[in-house]
């Protein structure tokens, strides 16, 4: 191993049953949400990635938006616990019946949207793109909540759960 520590991410994969726990950002600066992309997918997802073995969700955000941003936010609460079920999949998770826990955590502001990004995902360039919040239905987004949740008022930690399962 030379050296190197292995990181295990929280998740697994029994058969054609695919499970993550996961931890993302919520990015918001003057009206705009942070979202990556990259060429391979035509749809924005959001900043974040799976937990480590033996890491905290808020360890984990901080990580994956600094590899991702490169930029260091801070953690400003946890704001929503998000349980997904999904099956129709395409790249990695075609044919795999989907189940993820995902803590997404609002950032602390920094007043600009400047960021120092130099992502990959799996091989693949990612960008990152601030997007109106008010426009986010024109746009393909993944989480589909995020501009309802955006747009409204919140108290305290919101549980959503989807489904999006065919044939279930």
């Amino acid at each position: 191993m030379n050296g190197e520590i292995k990181e295990y991410n929280c998740g697994f994969t029994n058969d054609n049953k695919w499970f993550r726990y996961r931890a993302a950002a919520i990015i918001v600066e003057d009206g705009y949400v942070l979202f990556a992309g990259n060429e391979k997918e035509d749809y924005y997802y959001s900043i974040g990635g799976a937990v480590h073995m033996g890491e905290t969700a808020e360890d984990a955000v901080r990580r994956e938006v600094l590899e991702e941003t490169g930029v260091a936010y801070e953690v400003d609460h946890l704001a929503v616990i998000h349980e997904n079920f999904f099956n129709e999949n395409q790249g990695g998770l075609k044919g795999l019946d989907c189940h993820e826990i995902a803590l997404y955590f609002m950032m602390k502001s920094r007043g600009t949207r400047e960021l120092n990004s130099n992502s990959y995902t799996q091989g693949v360039k990612e960008s990152m793109y601030w997007l109106p919040i008010d426009q986010l239905d024109e746009c393909r987004t993944y989480p589909t909540f995020m501009k309802q949740y955006l747009q409204a008022e919140h108290h305290g930690v919101e549980h959503i759960v989807f489904d999006e399962r065919t044939n279930q």
